[in-house]
């Protein structure tokens, strides 16, 4: 098995791979433990959460790009897979309150405020980290695994299935949006206290939580790499391009997109539970459709069908949309909509398709072209 993973890379390939991971984890905390303030090259406590909510979106560019960039299936619902992931996290941080809310009441002050007696059924288990892992685990694979059963046994594919994943965003993000429905409703859940006992405002647990972030999106990517490069990934490209073809050669292809969407929304479900003690809060607008729209073009404008084009793709799209919101709110759409259009007349492999022009033919394109 270490053999198989040490073989999806040259050495080169690695040597990259693990330096970056040594500079997110060693030298990042390094510059902010040990480095003075005053010195251009402190990096502050506020950066870590920042750069993590990157990394959770990488993790979401790497999920999308197996199912749309690999798979050729193109999904506009992977906000739903991201909320389930959070919301059981957040469940987890507003029992982790106890009495110290507003109300001083065991129940979640969005509850006392709206009226309610007790904790509903579905919040049971809450209170235990071990539990919430299992729901974040399973129930965005389950929940994925039921939708994509029918869907893909019905034939459903191409545009239809993006209009439908639509659908079960837009119907998914009415219901939270519900008060009576016992997740807080337009507000959502927020203002945590503490994760495993550790204040979350506490510079030490904001870089911890960078730190397993990291290591995540690191776990995500050799096990994206080890799919595609296997057999496995081999009929998933061979579906993408011609479906029909895989079919009369014998193979049941509802499995492998079943699989692959399952992998998918479980890589999904598990950024949104790590964005969220991160960002402080998640909400129903996080299953808006427009949120899985951009989602793909992080893809797209990274590179589809390339992991690293699709990491690349959501911090290029994520860092610009920062700088957007503060400097000009008003033309942030804008620009998103310009990019793309850029992006697919001019550059339809990429941003991480720039990089062909400067690699030789007989090269090793271990860096890209994966």
């Amino acid at each position: 098995m270490i053999k198989q993973i040490l073989e999806l890379h040259s050495f080169r390939g690695w040597f990259f791979t693990f330096g970056l991971l040594f500079a997110a984890i060693f030298l990042l905390p390094v510059l902010n433990i040990f480095i003075s303030e005053e010195s251009f090259f402190h990096i502050p406590d506020y950066m870590f959460p920042l750069l993590g909510k990157y990394l959770c979106y990488a993790i979401v560019a790497l999920a999308v790009d197996l199912i749309w960039g690999y798979t050729g299936i193109l999904s506009l619902g992977h906000g739903v897979f991201f909320s389930i992931g959070g919301y059981a996290m957040g469940m987890y941080l507003m029992r982790s309150i106890g009495t110290e809310g507003v109300y001083k009441s065991e129940l979640p002050d969005f509850m006392v405020f709206l009226d309610w007696k007790e904790l509903p059924w579905y919040w049971y288990g809450f209170d235990y980290f071990s539990f919430t892992l299992l729901v974040i685990f399973l129930l965005p694979g389950l929940f994925a695994f039921t939708f994509g059963y029918f869907a893909f046994r019905s034939r459903i594919k191409g545009v239809y299935f993006a209009i439908i994943t639509q659908a079960m965003t837009y119907a998914l993000m009415l219901l939270f949006f519900r008060n009576n429905t016992g997740f807080g409703g337009n507000n959502g859940l927020t203002d945590f206290k503490r994760i495993l006992g550790y204040s979350l405002q506490d510079p030490s647990t904001k870089m911890g939580l960078f730190v397993i972030t990291v290591l995540v999106l690191f776990l995500s990517y050799v096990l994206s790499r080890y799919i595609v490069k296997s057999k496995l990934g081999r009929v998933l490209t061979a579906i993408r391009d011609v479906e029909n073809r895989v079919m009369f050669s014998g193979y049941n292809t509802l499995n492998y997109k079943l699989f692959i969407w399952t992998v998918s929304a479980f890589l999904c479900g598990l950024a949104g539970a790590l964005y969220v003690p991160q960002v402080g809060i998640i909400n129903p607008s996080e299953m808006q459709p427009a949120n899985s729209i951009e989602m793909a073009i992080w893809v797209a404008v990274g590179g589809r069908g390339t992991l690293v084009g699709a990491i690349l793709g959501a911090g290029l799209v994520n860092v610009a949309k920062s700088w957007f919101t503060v400097a000009a709110p008003d033309y942030w759409l804008y620009f998103l909509g310009f990019l793309f259009i850029v992006v697919t007349l001019f550059l339809p492999k990429g941003f991480i398709g720039i990089f062909d022009r400067f690699i030789p033919k007989n090269s090793n394109r271990d860096a890209t072209n994966d």
